[in-house]
Order: C-alpha cells, then sequence, then structure tokens
C-alpha cells in the first residue's frame, strides 16, 4: 500500500472517529441533562395544548406545589446519597403540620386554668423538633441497630401517620390564621404572602436547597455522605464517621418533612392527620428523575429540584388539559420506570469509562 492510501485510511478513521465522539458527546449531554430537556418539553407540549397553562398566575401555583415536593426532595436526596431511603416524610410531613395546629390551637395548663398560646416562631421550632425526633429515631434504627432503611423507615411512616391520628381523633385542625392580640400570627404569610410577586414558600425552598447544596459541595461532611453511599465499608475503614453521617441525613430528612408540613399547612389554613399521603413516593420520583443513583453515592441538589418541577409540571399539565387522574398515575409511574433507566444506562456507562 503506498503511503498515500495509508494516509488517506489514517485520515478517514480519525473522521470516523471523531465523528463517533461527537455523537457521544452529544448523546452523553442529553443523558445527564435529561430533567432539564424534559421540563422544556413538557412546557412546550402544555403550552400547545393549552393557552391557560403557559401564564405567570399557573407558574406560580404550580411553582407553590414544587416547594412542598421539593423540600421533600431535598431531604430524600440526602437519605438516597447514604444509600438509604425514608419512606416515612409524608406521614412526618402530616404529624408536624398537625403538631404546628395543635400548638396553635393554645396549650390549656388545668392545674393554672390558663390557655398558652405559643408566638408563631416557638410554634416553628417545636415543629422542627418534631420532624428532628422522627428522623433520629430512623437513623439509629438504621446505623445501630442494623434495621433495613425500607424497613424501619415503613414503620415509622405508620406510627407517625397513627400518631398524628390520635392527636386530633382523626380530624382537621381548621384556622390557624392565629390571634395577633394573644401574640401569635399564625403562619397565613408563609402560604399566601408574596415577597416581589413571588410566594414566600418558593424562597424557603431556595433556602434550604441553596443549604443543602454548600453541604454537599463544601463541607467534610459532604465528602463523608457520598463515600458512605459509595461504599460504606470503605468508608468506614478510612476514618469516615458513618453511623454519625446515617443519622444525620435522616434527621436532616425529618426537618425537611417538617418544614413542608409548616408550608402546606399554611397553604391551607389547616392541618389533617391525612396530609402528606403517597408523597413519600413523589419526593423519591423526584430524586430519581434528577439522576439520583439508590443505589446512593450519586446524586446532586440542582437535579433533584429539577426532578420535582418535572414531577408537578407534568401532573399540572394532565390535569389543565383534562386527563383522567387514573392515567396520571400512570403517567407518573412511567416517568419513574424510565428515569431509573436512563439512570442506569448512564452510570453503567460512568463506570465503563472509569
Amino acid at each position: 500500500m503506498s503511503d498515500a492510501a495509508e494516509d488517506k485510511l489514517v485520515e478517514n478513521g480519525g473522521s470516523a472517529r471523531s465523528a463517533l465522539g461527537s455523537r457521544l458527546s452529544l448523546a452523553q449531554v442529553l443523558l445527564e441533562g435529561r430533567a432539564f430537556f424534559a421540563l422544556i418539553v413538557i412546557i412546550a407540549v402544555f403550552s400547545f395544548l393549552s393557552a391557560n397553562y403557559f401564564s405567570l398566575s399557573n407558574f406560580l401555583i404550580m411553582t407553590s406545589q414544587v416547594a412542598i415536593f421539593g423540600l421533600l426532595a431535598v431531604g430524600m436526596l440526602l437519605v438516597i446519597l447514604s444509600g438509604g431511603i425514608d419512606l416515612s416524610v409524608g406521614s412526618t410531613l402530616a404529624l408536624c403540620g398537625v403538631f404546628a395546629g395543635f400548638l396553635m390551637q393554645g396549650i390549656e395548663i388545668e392545674a393554672l386554668g390558663v390557655i398558652l398560646y405559643l408566638p408563631v416562631w416557638a410554634v416553628v421550632v417545636c415543629t422542627l423538633g418534631m420532624g428532628a425526633f422522627v428522623g433520629i429515631v430512623n437513623g439509629v434504627l438504621v446505623a445501630y441497630f442494623k434495621v433495613p432503611a425500607f424497613v424501619a423507615t415503613l414503620g415509622s411512616l405508620y406510627v407517625a401517620r397513627g400518631a398524628a391520628l390520635l392527636m386530633t381523633n382523626g380530624l382537621t385542625f381548621n384556622n390557624l390564621s392565629g390571634s395577633v392580640d394573644l401574640g401569635n400570627t399564625g403562619f397565613e404569610w408563609l402560604g399566601f404572602n408574596r415577597l416581589w410577586g413571588i410566594p414566600i414558600s418558593i424562597f424557603a425552598l431556595t433556602m434550604v436547597a441553596v443549604a443543602a447544596h454548600l453541604l454537599l459541595s463544601r463541607t467534610a461532611f459532604g465528602r463523608w455522605l457520598y463515600s458512605t453511599g459509595g461504599n460504606a465499608s470503605a468508608a468506614e475503614l478510612s476514618g469516615v464517621p458513618v453511623k454519625y453521617v446515617i443519622v444525620m441525613v435522616y434527621v436532616l430528612s425529618g426537618v425537611c418533612a417538617a418544614i413542608a408540613g409548616i408550608v402546606l399547612s399554611s397553604q391551607l389554613t389547616s392541618a389533617g392527620p391525612t396530609a402528606g399521603t403517597t408523597y413519600e413516593l413523589t419526593a423519591i420520583a423526584a430524586v430519581v428523575v434528577g439522576g439520583a443513583s439508590l443505589m446512593g453515592g450519586r446524586g446532586n441538589v440542582r437535579g433533584t429540584l429539577l426532578g420535582a418541577f418535572v414531577i408537578v409540571f407534568l401532573g399540572a399539565g394532565l390535569v389543565i388539559v383534562g386527563v383522567s387522574s387514573y392515567w396520571q398515575t400512570v403517567f407518573t409511574g412511567a416517568v419513574i420506570v424510565l428515569a431509573v433507566m436512563l439512570n442506569s444506562i448512564q452510570y453503567k456507562g460512568a463506570g465503563k469509562r472509569g
């Protein structure tokens, strides 16, 4: 073969490899940014199908719903990064909402013949403490008693829901607007007030998301968490306090659920023991759609928030175009399965490249 022919062959081979690399690079970009691209497609499709979908007022309403699921999803992400799962967040949301409503109604002290009304900041602190307590129970069961996370949090799901029902006798605490005369302004400001036209609940989600992002990217705890989810045994041998990390992620998940419970109670101005039913599944779906691995060690806050937007905007779009609620469940389940499949493809490819 002549030198010219060999040069031509090498040139053609290089061009083919370059074209293949470009296609792979594009596929990787689409795969890694799938939640963002899916959100764009959802907005475009439903905006075409309904003129009411693409409007500022509708976007603000949908984003207010994202605040609830986004808060739960951020907490769920931390747990999933550790290689665990938290099925109790929906029930924790209900329990914390009911607990806040109970405190808002006033605490009767029979011995003194008085009713103690706590200021709203004290109610919030106590409610966050309740969420943290549920998280501690879950974390201790998983980290120290070696109860599988699925079983431990499934038990907590029923216990928390039962406690909420017992606290209210199955009823709902209504009229949580509080009383200014008693120093209790209630939660209405969180659910209905807006700052620069944006619901306050969105700012609550933003603060939690930024804090979680900084925790994961700028602290030793974040490095411990990723290493624990990647390989807990190796992390422990490397000096990572694995048990502490596991307990803390469940505590943080409980606190996020408590914040979500406060926001939801504020939006409804009522607290019921049945609130948050199946919300844990939506939170898991948001984390998975956002690109996190259910095996642990992979995922980020940005993707999780995009996943929450995808789930909520998809559901809202189906409602607006008149799709049956039964079909909505089918679509949501299909999205979860597809997301898990794409995650498997992405991380399998990453493993091969590594």
